[in-house]
């Protein structure tokens, strides 16, 4: 299944909140927003497009550890899910460093919900520098 990923070029951290904004530079209100903030062992993340909203809260020892071990695999969109089957974050890594992301949450097997969004890599960067993520060569 081919997917439509909306490009997120734009960061900004609030840091009276904590929290790390990534939405698009012609920023309009109904652009897709990516938030996130740390709560203790937990990364609270969510997800909008207008009303809509995905909010997913995975451990984030999990999540850093699956974006340091990220690598690009060809062919393959999303390599990597954190979180359960019921409400995940998929990840995956293209060879221009752009970095995928699908918050996704599974109704049952009829059917999901989910975001399908790309960080350019600048953007990439900085979210990797706010989590404290070293990547692996």
């Amino acid at each position: 299944m081919m997917r439509n990923f909306q490009t997120l070029d734009k960061v900004t951290v609030d840091d009276d909140t904590g929290i790390i904004y990534l939405t698009v530079e012609d920023d309009t209100d109904n652009n897709p927003l990516l938030a996130m903030r740390l709560e203790g062992s937990y990364l609270a993340i969510s997800a909008s497009y207008g009303p809509i909203e995905i909010a997913l809260r995975p451990r984030l020892d999990e999540v850093t550890r699956v974006l340091e071990r990220l690598r690009p695999v060809e062919g393959l969109q999303i390599t990597r899910h954190v979180g359960t089957g019921n409400a995940n974050l998929g990840v995956g890594l293209k060879s221009d460093g752009m970095l995928l992301l699908r918050p996704t949450i599974v109704g049952d097997a009829t059917g999901h919900l989910g975001f399908n969004l790309a960080l350019t890599a600048n953007v990439r960067q900085a979210l990797f520098a706010w989590l404290s993520v070293e990547a692996k060569s």
